[in-house]
């Protein structure tokens, strides 16, 4: 493990099929910017699951931290997680998507201009409606994915996410991103170094879409 990394990588998995999360974690193995950790997460995953991790974790534990615990969700998770970083910036990535390889890079160059950021992703998806998700305001609408804040695009100082704390409900990304934009300086920037795949029909916007068409 680097002594000091400068950036932390959280990545939360539960339950997710292993070769989603080792192409997750090699995106971020393969960075042009090689100076961060990687926290992996093990929100409680069934033991098929946990030990593909463990193994993945522990032949590269020179760069990746493992922790497992008793499922309690992504927010805490994630919350876990930072309290076991020590990056001087944080940021996170879903066990179902991938950086492209300069995003690290890509994205620490804005911090002279902001504290924390999210950005637009390179989507990934079956047909033009998965690039619609419900609006965190009405889930009877539905608003284009490029206008959302996205959980796994934020990247920021560790004061950040240290000051501001991930609530467990839909939208919790938008929710977060406001509640930093009283205190800190923040931007939501065209990068698309994140590739988000929307092509999951198991995803919790995916479940909703559902709903609302049923309403």
């Amino acid at each position: 493990m680097t002594p000091t990394p400068t950036i932390s990588v959280l990545l939360a998995v539960y339950n997710t099929d292993f070769v989603l999360v080792k192409r997750a974690i090699d995106s971020v193995l393969n960075q042009d910017y090689q100076n961060f950790e990687l926290v992996l997460i093990d929100d409680g995953s069934a033991d098929e699951y946990s030990v593909h991790l463990l193994r993945y974790a522990k032949k590269h534990e020179d760069k990746v931290l493992f922790i497992r615990h008793k499922n309690c969700g992504q927010p805490k998770s994630i919350g876990r997680g930072l309290l076991n970083s020590t990056g001087a910036f944080v940021t996170i990535l879903d066990a179902d998507d991938e950086y492209k390889h300069n995003h690290l890079s890509t994205c620490l160059a804005q911090m002279q201009f902001a504290d924390l950021i999210a950005s637009t992703t390179e989507t990934v998806v079956d047909a033009e409606e998965d690039y619609y998700v419900p609006d965190k305001y009405d889930p009877l609408k539905l608003v284009h994915v490029d206008d959302c804040v996205l959980f796994a695009t934020l990247f920021g100082r560790r004061e950040v996410f240290e000051a501001v704390e991930f609530q467990n409900i839909y939208a919790a990304d938008a929710h977060f991103f406001e509640l930093a934009a009283a205190q800190f300086k923040v931007a939501k920037l065209n990068l698309r170094t994140y590739i988000y795949y929307r092509n999951s029909h198991s995803s919790i916007c995916s479940a909703l879409k559902r709903q609302a068409a049923l309403v």
